[in-house]
């Protein structure tokens, strides 16, 4: 008998699926509803809260390392003062609630009491664990939280552990290609794949002088051109960028093996598929607008 061999793109493509679920939170009404609820308002204050509760009460420095791709004095302004608000406690406790019912709300109870959710459930937690900790904080402060027993939560803890872990060996990706966050960003909106930029400047506080400023230095390079597309070295930048995050992530999915890296693909498709087609992100997300 022989085993299928893991594809060198399978693992990533697995992740797509997975973290496209579990990036539907971040967009969620339940979100600011459980937030509000325990006085974190301003939606900034809850994104920075909810993804940074797992590390404790950190401070602002510690927030926009991790995060990367955020301006500081942004981050600033909401951490750590959040923390006098909300301790990390009750804000994971209010993420858990607003994840569940929005999750009711995306996929329908059906969906969530499946045999196919539970299934997916069961391989993305084994999956998850061959993820490490070293040089890994967002991954191992969530690597310290309970599993949810009902198979919904436990199959989007998982997504979580994974989405982290891969997100962690990406920054040292960046760093090691000499891409600070916004101009990290930037190319990867060039690609077509990235947030459109007015979502960038909502959401990371970045003006557009820093936008601008982020293109010069990416021209400079030789990385963007006139038109701010990507150069023919921008192109293999980026691919070798993705490649070497596949490389770095390339554990769990293989410890998984390649039958069970397709079977989670097909479902964390679906659920993402009818979770996008409830509406669960912006219309003008992605893109180059």
């Amino acid at each position: 008998m022989t085993t299928a061999v893991l594809e060198p793109r399978a693992g990533r493509r697995c992740h797509n699926a997975l973290n496209s679920l579990h990036a539907t939170h971040y967009f969620a009404p339940e979100l600011g509803k459980e937030l509000g609820a325990i006085g974190v308002t301003d939606p900034r204050a809850v994104n920075f809260a909810v993804r940074s509760a797992a590390l404790g009460p950190v401070g602002a420095g510690t927030v926009a390392a991790t995060f990367y791709n955020y301006k500081y004095e942004l981050v600033a302004r909401h951490v750590p003062a959040v923390w006098e608000t909300a301790s990390p406690e009750d804000v994971l406790a209010a993420r858990a609630r607003a994840v569940d019912a929005s999750l009711r709300r995306l996929l329908g109870a059906e969906v969530l009491a499946s045999a196919e959710m539970a299934e997916a459930a069961r391989l993305a937690l084994r999956a998850a664990e061959a993820c490490t900790r070293a040089g890994r904080p967002l991954y191992s402060g969530h690597a310290d939280l309970s599993v949810p027993e009902e198979p919904h939560l436990a199959y989007w803890h998982a997504a979580t552990l994974l989405r982290e872990h891969r997100g962690d060996g990406h920054l040292a990706v960046l760093v090691a290609a000499g891409l600070d966050g916004l101009e990290a960003v930037v190319t990867h909106t060039a690609t077509g794949k990235g947030m459109a930029p007015k979502w960038v400047s909502v959401t990371r506080g970045w003006t557009r002088q820093d936008w601008d400023a982020a293109v010069d230095r990416l021209r400079s390079r030789g990385l963007l051109d006139a038109d701010g597309e990507l150069t023919q070295a921008g192109v293999a930048l980026r691919e070798q960028i993705e490649s070497d995050t596949d490389r770095l992530d390339r554990a769990p999915y293989e410890h998984l093996g390649a039958e069970g890296v397709a079977r989670l693909t097909e479902l964390a498709t679906a659920f993402a598929r009818t979770a996008v087609g409830a509406g669960a992100f912006p219309a003008d997300l992605f893109g180059k607008g």
